[in-house]
């Protein structure tokens, strides 16, 4: 019987694999990887094992024959490690900088005599493992391939990827041609066209609009034909959309040389022009763009996201705009849809919303199908060029390693080896549908900006880059000596590309115009909505009911958690009116019949499948299995086209909330929420909310109907979780940019989510939701309300009571309403009316103004809040209210002292102040009291 040991080498015998001392070469990795199967190679790790299971039955052990000539084995493992090394950290001596400024540390691992192999061993043919190429080769040839490989213009980063397919894949692409594209004479013409392009606008430019701002991409111009190369095979690899973010560097560039946007148009901008339909417009390097582009595969429609000088923060922003596109297009897998993010190499590092958007990635509800990063490397963050200023690593592209993206760093200045590397990188996003980044790197020609001055902090830097001829000069000058040019022809580019400016044309050749696409969105609807539109948001009770009852079935042997057994008990009598409705039962049968009217709900946050108050369970779990449940998806049968898409989101803020901004800026007929853990953590979230969600109607004409629930109410938490900033966004609030509301009942919580998708009006719509509300006695509903009714801006005084009588008004919003309405009642005080107003923005005055004229014996009027004196609704609605009074009407304030922090963090002391804040609203005062705040009201 032939022994396991002996069958495995007659099986390498029969595949080539030994050859001389590559025996003893086998043996001492067959006994490596006995020991420990991770030190070997990927590729001899799986061969042993596949060999192992052809020929070793499971009692049977041996090892390899140690009669074989030492040595040969040393030598062969030796290459092995050698041609790892290369692969591993051949990019630490890539030639990628154009400016050869990089210093270039020693690398031991790169050199043939670290791994103990010798001059003569270079004449010697080893076998060559996994390297792409013939199994056997001289060392020095193995050498030659692995350098130009991976020591060229290309410096490629992939071997912490844990999935061997991948790193294989990329071997693939880069080692048979050795890092050396062969492309045919025509393509590299065009790259040179494309170049030309790229120079032409930015010295066009320059030269008509002396020392104004444009942010030029001189240093950077490989990044148009790299683009276009996107575009073009993409579209022939079946994507229809892309979605492109980029700050500002270069953005005119793009604009002009790839979306086609006219030059006339940007000239006109240059001039002091522009767009009189924009309430207030923005910058024209921040200015968005969408366009068709011709492709051997059809159009491409390609949209520019609009974008703030806060650079990273598009990133997420694109990537939901893209996951809108996908969701339209019944794209599951991102084949259709690619999202395109340009990055500057100090803001890569810099900026943490870099990180969480790479971290919603390959998470549910936020995945792509991966993004192509370009990073325009211009080796400089504003005066920055010392990376020991820039941050703390390397390379400013190590934050993708978190999530596996494979990096490519390609020097700028060799257009062929950028081409190369953005084909890899496309490709290898379309086969894994991951993330991949082509680090470019290049240089700044000028500074910051024109009228910057880069010699007074970067001297050497730019003695270097004046000495440099422009990336077309040296492309064409290599194609002219190449013979794939002549000299004339590279210059009549350049002449013809300036003839195309001076006349104003669009001067992208593949640009289509009137491309009619059946998945673009049609905003026309939306564009002379007002606030004050009305909609029909009731539902009849039999619907409610039948709504209900589809809520509550749940598969066959589903085991409820006791506790969420109760709520679904007490949801199955609040429908049959049995109890009243609560806030978890009215919000989710608004999602419910919003799903019936064909609307799509997409709503995410930190744990708002279950609710961070306990109090939603849109997702339910077999206590039996584990396995979830979502009713509200399983409400209809598979023709209903609407969905309901619950997520827990990553531990994030600003790149959630950037995205589902992104996404409702795509997608006008779903309701998009974002659901903040608590209020306050808004906090982390502020850019988006400053730059996009606020003022981009204003700056770009954006709309956008994204809905944010802000959980807000003062229950003793604490500084943290207590304010949602309300007076943040009211201080926002200008020409019916959004919308602010604070709802108090179930019922108006229904209505206020049915008329924001079923008015043809899409503002944001910002909602301080509550907490201890959620279960509180007196804030309920009945289905009859649900049934009947709108929201209501204003609601007033609902208790029985003579309007003669009435001397106070107390205004307020919120949970400081049911504080008051009980101890009014306790005090049995009938000379005060509570008034609670429910949208603080856009304030409705006529509502405010007929209560006022109803009780004319009420001579004061008070705004009551629970947040100090300097926050809340205070300071930022006193001009809508004085605009309410009557002359004889004084108004005055009841509520904490003006504090630096939102709330108080003991708990006693909090009892204390609000017990005070409601007294104070409700009773008499004593005289010096009362001076003390009517001095302190016209303030």
């Amino acid at each position: 019987m032939i022994g396991p040991v002996n069958k495995l080498l007659s099986t390498l015998q029969k595949d080539n694999y030994l050859h001389g001392g590559n025996v003893g070469f086998l043996e001492g990795l067959y006994a490596q990887y006995r020991d420990d199967p991770a030190s070997v190679d990927d590729h001899w790790r799986e061969l042993f094992a596949r060999l192992e299971r052809q020929t070793t039955g499971p009692a049977e052990t041996s090892r390899l024959p140690a009669s074989l000539p030492e040595g040969a084995a040393a030598k062969q493992s030796a290459v092995l490690r050698l041609i790892n090394a290369y692969r591993v950290r051949g990019h630490q001596h890539a030639d990628t900088d154009p400016l050869g400024a990089q210093k270039k540390e020693p690398v031991p691992d790169l050199s043939p005599e670290f791994h103990g192999l010798t001059p003569p061993d270079l004449e010697l043919e080893f076998n060559t493992g996994s390297l792409v190429g013939p199994d056997y080769m001289r060392l020095k040839d193995i050498l030659e391939l692995v350098e130009s490989t991976y020591c060229g213009a290309i410096g490629a980063e992939y071997m912490y990827i844990e999935k061997t397919e991948e790193k294989r894949w990329i071997q693939s692409r880069l080692e048979p041609v050795r890092g050396r594209p062969q492309f045919q004479p025509e393509f590299r013409r065009e790259i040179l066209e494309s170049l030309t392009t790229a120079e032409g606008i930015e010295k066009y430019l320059h030269t008509k609009y002396v020392g104004q701002k444009r942010f030029s991409l001189e240093g950077g111009e490989s990044l148009i034909p790299l683009l276009d190369e996107i575009i073009q095979r993409g579209g022939k690899d079946g994507i229809k959309e892309i979605v492109l973010g980029m700050a500002h560097r270069g953005r005119l560039n793009v604009l002009i040389n790839i979306l086609g946007k006219s030059p006339r148009d940007l000239f006109s901008e240059f001039e002091g022009k522009h767009d009189n339909s924009l309430k207030g417009g923005d910058v024209k390097y921040h200015q968005g763009f969408s366009s068709d582009i011709e492709t051997p595969g059809g159009p491409v429609h390609i949209a520019m996201a609009f974008n703030p000088s806060h650079l990273e923060i598009v990133s997420p922003v694109v990537e939901g705009s893209v996951k809108a596109r996908q969701v339209r297009r019944g794209d599951r897998t991102g084949d259709k849809v690619l999202p395109v993010v340009i990055h500057g190499d100090a803001a890569f590092a810099g900026q943490g919303v870099v990180m969480e958007t790479l971290n919603l990635s390959n998470t549910r509800g936020y995945g792509t199908g991966g993004t192509l990063h370009v990073i325009v490397n211009n080796q400089i963050g504003f005066t920055t060029s010392n990376p020991l200023e820039a941050r703390s690593t390397h390379y400013c592209t190590e934050v993708a390693k978190m999530v596996q993206a494979p990096i490519f760093h390609v020097n700028g200045d060799d257009p062929d080896a950028v081409l190369f590397v953005t084909q890899i990188a496309l490709d290898y996003r379309m086969q894994f549908h991951k993330d991949v980044v082509i680090d470019l790197v290049c240089y700044r020609r000028h500074g910051h900006n024109e009228a910057d001055e880069p010699t007074v902090t970067q001297p050497m830097m730019y003695k270097r880059i004046k000495r440099l001829p422009t990336t077309r000069q040296i492309y064409a000058k290599r194609l002219a000596e190449e013979g794939v040019i002549s000299e004339k022809e590279a210059d009549l580019m350049v002449t013809a590309y300036r003839d195309s400016l001076d006349k104003g044309n669009i001067v992208v050749r593949e640009f289509r115009k009137d491309v009619v696409g059946e998945h673009l969105v049609d905003w026309s609807p939306y564009k002379n909505s007002k606030w004050t539109d009305s909609s029909d948001t009731t539902l009849p009770i039999k619907k409610l009911k039948d709504l209900a009852d589809r809520l509550q079935q749940l598969p066959q042997g589903f085991v409820l958690h006791p506790r969420v057994n109760k709520i679904m008990g007490d949801r199955q009598k609040m429908a049959a009116g049995e109890l009243p409705l609560d806030w978890g039962m009215a919000e989710t049968l608004a999602y419910a019949s919003l799903l019936n009217d064909d609307v799509s709900v997409r709503l995410s946050g930190q744990d708002s499948g279950r609710g961070t108050f306990f109090h939603r369970h849109a997702v339910l779990f077999n206590q039996t299995t584990g396995e979830p449940y979502v009713p509200l998806r399983n409400l209809f049968d598979d023709k209903n086209k609407a969905q309901f898409l619950v997520i827990n989101s990553l531990l994030s803020e600003e790149a959630v909330l950037g995205f589902e901004f992104g996404y409702a800026t795509a997608d006008p007929t779903t309701l998009v929420i974002w659901e903040a853990q608590f209020g306050d953590f808004a906090n982390g979230a502020q850019v988006v909310i400053d730059q996009f969600i606020s003022s981009a109607e204003t700056k770009w004409g954006r709309l956008c109907g994204l809905t944010m629930f802000l959980p807000h109410g003062y229950e003793g938490q604490g500084p943290e979780h207590s304010s949602a900033r309300l007076e943040r966004f009211l201080q926002l609030c200008a020409q019916y940019n959004q919308q602010v509301c604070v709802p108090t009942t179930p019922a108006q919580f229904f209505h206020m989510l049915r008329r924001q998708m079923l008015r043809s009006y899409r503002k944001p719509l910002v909602v301080m939701t509550p907490k201890s509300l959620l279960r509180h006695k007196l804030a309920t509903s009945s289905v009859e309300e649900l049934a009947s009714g709108k929201f209501q801006n204003t609601i007033p005084e609902i208790d029985p009571h003579d309007d003669p009588a009435i001397e106070r008004i107390v205004l307020c919003s919120g949970k400081v309403y049911y504080d008051l309405l009980e101890q009014r009642r306790k005090r049995e005080l009938t000379n005060v009316a509570i008034v609670r107003i429910e949208q603080l923005y856009p304030f409705p005055r006529k509502e405010v103004t007929a209560t006022m004229q109803r009780y004319r014996n009420a001579h004061e009027v008070f705004w009551c809040q629970e947040e100090p004196r300097n926050q809340g609704a205070w300071y930022q609605i006193q001009h809508h209210l004085r605009a309410c009074i009557r002359t004889d009407q004084a108004l005055l304030y009841s509520g904490r002292s003006a504090s630096p922090a939102p709330a108080e963090g003991y708990y006693s002391l909090h009892l204390e102040q609000q017990k005070k804040l409601v007294d104070h609203a409700l009773s008499s005062f004593i005289e010096e009291d009362e001076t003390t705040v009517r001095k302190q009201s016209v303030n």
